[in-house]
């Protein structure tokens, strides 16, 4: 547990050290080894085959020759210590990542059962894990942050939805409600308290913590597999084993759209951050984008995204909108992250690196950062021209 690879590239200023948690944190696992390693810039789509093989050295180092010519390397975007930071540490398949508000911090969730804490920012400790969630009794299958990034709401395939309390990694609630795998889980953008959840046991539920139980429930035909709410928590969107999203008014629970176009199992939903468009991925091999405004002009399918690819795993492949809604990214069987231009629709990076199922994509949301999680264990921190 703990070891890391530099995968297809040369590796600069390697760090092998382990980081404990603070005493004060008695929830943080004691035995819990993590490992960051920082990379050489991952080459975009255009260098890479389809081994996931760089044909260009871009970062590529020479000894100056004896008349001192100098070498210049690729220019840098972000404050990541290194281009691309290899976090390691969970003993299994990752299944979510997510940052938070402000891109501090960055939440992991695996089939390990535990959910750990990454520092995206500083000198010294950036990249560093300094806090491990330990609560869940099955597999972590998918996290969100509260709006105001003070919890952690996850779910998993133990039936539960854990509220923690992010600061000191201490889960808070733990709500029964589901009789099946939860596989979704989405926050309210505006209110604090208020975040869905979605399972295998067909139904969708809104809940708010100032009250008891589930504030409503929107039951499906089939399990559910991802959820996401409308920018006024006014509408749910569903999808599942049934290739059809459902949008529900979340006021009288009825049925007020049908997005149409998928032809296999929906994997994941992501809501742009203006409110007007749904991202969509499915086991077609094709990410969707629909518009879900009221009043849509025109057909709700507007655009579709190809390059990724689901396989016979069946893996939940999630799916993610950058901050300013321009790129857009989702998992992909095919062990590469997959980035596509909006406006045009065209691939911008294929990124190499994991040696697994690419589980879970994050844009950070305010630096040029693309987080990435993956069945063999690892999560990439990649920076972005």
């Amino acid at each position: 547990m703990g070891t890391s690879t530099s995968a297809n590239w040369p590796c600069m200023l390697p760090s092998t050290s382990s980081r404990k948690s603070p005493p004060r944190r008695a929830v943080a696992a004691s035995s819990m080894t993590t490992t960051t390693v920082a990379l050489t810039k991952r080459p975009a789509g255009d260098d890479v085959d389809d081994a996931g093989r760089s044909s260009t050295a871009l970062s590529k180092r020479h000894k100056p020759d004896q008349q001192g010519l100098q070498i210049t390397e690729p220019s840098r975007t972000s404050t990541l210590p290194a281009p691309n930071m290899l976090l390691s540490g969970h003993g299994a398949a990752v299944h979510v990542n997510r940052f938070n508000g402000d891109g501090s911090v960055l939440a992991s969730g695996s089939f390990d059962k535990q959910i750990f804490l990454w520092r995206t920012v500083g000198d010294d400790d950036a990249c560093d894990n300094f806090l491990c969630l330990s609560g869940h009794q099955a597999a972590v299958l998918d996290l969100c942050w509260s709006s105001d990034s003070q919890r952690i709401y996850s779910v998993g395939a133990d039936k539960l939805v854990v509220v923690w309390d992010a600061e000191v990694g201490a889960h808070v609630r733990k709500l029964r409600a589901h009789s099946s795998f939860v596989n979704a889980c989405a926050a309210s953008r505006t209110q604090v308290d208020v975040f869905a959840s979605a399972g295998d046991d067909r139904a969708a539920l809104l809940w708010d913590l100032r009250a008891r139980g589930p504030q409503a429930r929107v039951q499906s035909a089939f399990p559910i597999t991802a959820v996401a709410l409308g920018k006024d928590d006014r509408h749910m969107f569903v999808g599942g084993i049934d290739p059809d999203v459902r949008q529900f008014d979340l006021r009288t629970l009825q049925q007020s759209m049908v997005l149409e176009g998928a032809q296999d199992t929906i994997t994941g939903v992501a809501l742009s951050g203006d409110g007007a468009y749904l991202l969509t991925n499915a086991m077609d091999n094709v990410v969707r984008c629909f518009d879900v405004r009221p009043f849509c002009p025109e057909a709700r399918l507007v655009k579709t995204f190809l390059g990724a690819s689901h396989d016979f795993e069946k893996n939940l492949l999630r799916c993610a909108w950058s901050a300013d809604d321009a790129k857009v990214a989702a998992g992909s069987a095919d062990r590469f992250v997959h980035v596509w231009d909006v406006a045009t629709t065209r691939i911008q990076y294929k990124l190499p690196g994991h040696k697994g199922s690419v589980n879970d994509v994050a844009f950070h949301p305010s630096q040029p950062i693309i987080a990435s999680a993956s069945s063999d264990g690892t999560v990439y921190l990649g920076e972005l021209n």
